[in-house]
């Protein structure tokens, strides 16, 4: 999403946001206490028996300012509003309420001290802005200086000097109050710039670090970022996270994430850059519509596992395949329209050796999310090759026909002890309606206990599901009008899921206070 600009002031939706609530919040607690103190005048006049009050032009001024304010709220409370509406609708409550404040006091009578209180409650009212909204320094000066005249210019009694010499302090904490918050917001920005990317928004958190929507100080290019956070920084991880940005730029196929870039920080931050998918996961897909229909998941697979043909081929074992890591768009890049997958996070790849074993950096450990790690990759994690991908990618193929995750259970030894021990229901049997039974058959046989009882390889695989009979072709107008009705992205979407990928050291194992 591009930021919205307010006269030259750039807002990213983030920033637009936490504008959006700052202003309501700075409208209910002034509004607020306008309101207490016309309550309580109208109280002190019912107890006192002086009724006629309530006629006096001050009270409905009185009525004003607080209405002023309160309607900033409500408006701002609620809503995705645009900068530009918060700023006018700001300006608007400020100039009315302030203009009503003055107005009011100057109805009051001389001993009532109204010069004291309009400087009492105006000086809240521009402290109160200048602390809870972000605003540049010159912005709140300026509103300091006009709010001042207002209130010189309805001034009836009491000290002009004494005023403009209190006034004048409060325009100056006001200002500086600004500049503090606003610089500190300012080097809160430049701590999220990252060489040329500048992070907006947090999309996820996987093994091995957290997911930012970013993008190029230059090429105004959409981007993700993901980050290594400093607490997981060790050697161990940052060769890891290394290896991860190596080995995934060895790869060029149209269904596997591109990386464009690769860094890190003075302070240490290691970071690198690959392209943004504007998509839904296979999780999300699921969420909103349940099981898909045979023909979408056929189509969707395939091309996930065409996609690891082209890892395995260079002895690549992803070990982390489910739905949260495979992306769905619409578009092609190159122009045909349908459902384009991309195969995401291979945070946790390993090298296979040319004399089949495994060639780890990190062979101890056991890693992978339990609802969709294969059998080997429980009992023998340093063993493990591509046929540990076609099991999770079966896996996966189960989870989009029947909408749900092929094992569950209330611990990761539970799962871990379904995928050793339980024979899968057929997904049939858990849809409760007939399938394909090509397909049945080949979901079964990725999900076989043996290694050597699934498809050989990825590229296998991906054959079988093209040569699946009875399943209706799942056509680019199919998908068009499922993103036109369902692919408005929400609020949750991007939210971390409850399938979790996890990392344990087998060496601490018999330790539970270890992993």
């Amino acid at each position: 999403m591009h930021p919205a600009t307010v006269r030259g002031l750039s807002y990213t939706e983030e920033e637009r946001a936490f504008l959006q609530r700052r202003v309501a919040l700075f409208g209910l607690l002034i509004g607020g206490g306008y309101l207490f103190f016309l309550l309580y005048r109208a109280v002190a006049m019912l107890v006192g028996g002086r009724t006629q009050g309530f006629s006096h032009p001050a009270f409905w001024w009185h009525v004003v300012a607080s209405g002023s304010f309160l309607m900033l709220w409500l408006s701002c409370r609620r809503g995705a509003r645009s900068a530009r509406f918060v700023r006018v609708a700001e300006l608007v409550a400020l100039s009315v309420g302030v203009l009503a404040t003055g107005v009011m006091t100057m109805f009051l009578l001389p001993a009532n001290r109204p010069d004291f209180v309009a400087l009492l409650v105006l000086s809240n009212v521009v402290l109160g802005r200048a602390i809870l909204v972000p605003s540049s320094g010159r912005r709140t000066m300026a509103l300091g200086i006009v709010v001042g005249l207002v209130l010189l210019a309805c001034l009836k009694s009491g000290s002009l000097v004494e005023t403009t010499v209190w006034w004048t302090i409060t325009v100056v904490l006001s200002t500086a109050t600004s500049i503090v918050i606003y610089g500190l917001r300012r080097r809160v920005r430049d701590v999220e710039q990252l060489g040329q990317y500048r992070l907006e928004e947090k999309l996820g958190e996987g093994g091995m670090g957290a997911v930012y929507r970013a993008s190029h100080a230059f090429l105004r290019r959409p981007t993700a970022v993901k980050l290594l956070p400093p607490g997981k920084a060790g050697e161990d991880n940052v060769r890891r996270f290394e290896q991860e940005v190596q080995l995934t730029a060895q790869l060029s196929h149209p269904n596997t994430i591109t990386i464009f870039d690769y860094g890190h920080t003075a302070d240490g931050l290691f970071y690198y850059a690959m392209e943004y998918v504007d998509g839904l996961t296979l999780t999300d897909i699921v969420n909103r519509t349940g099981p898909q229909p045979v023909g979408r998941a056929v189509h969707l697979v395939r091309q996930a596992a065409s996609a690891l043909a082209e890892a395995h081929g260079v002895r690549l074992v992803h070990r982390d395949i489910k739905p949260g890591n495979i992306m769905v768009r619409l578009l092609h890049p190159h122009g045909n329209e349908g459902d384009f997958v991309k195969v995401l996070d291979f945070g946790l790849v390993k090298q296979a050796r040319h004399e089949g074993g495994v060639d780890m950096t990190n062979d101890d450990v056991l890693a992978g999310t339990p609802q969709y790690m294969a059998p080997e990759s429980i009992i023998a994690p340093d063993s493990v090759d591509g046929r540990a991908d076609i099991y999770s990618l079966g896996a996966v193929a189960y989870y989009l026909v029947t909408g749900s995750h092929l094992f569950t259970g209330e611990s990761i030894v539970e799962l871990c002890a379904h995928h050793l021990h339980t024979e899968p229901e057929p997904p049939s049997s858990r849809l409760g309606r007939p399938l394909p039974r090509d397909l049945e058959v080949l979901i079964m046989r990725c999900l076989a206990k043996e290694p050597s009882d699934r498809p050989t390889s990825a590229p296998e695989l991906e054959q079988a599901l093209i040569d699946c009979e009875g399943v209706d072709a799942w056509t680019a107008q199919d998908a068009r009008a499922w993103w036109a009705t369902h692919g408005q992205r929400h609020s949750r979407d991007g939210a971390l899921e409850a399938v979790r990928t996890i990392d344990v050291k087998l060496t601490h194992r018999d330790d539970p206070g270890r992993s």
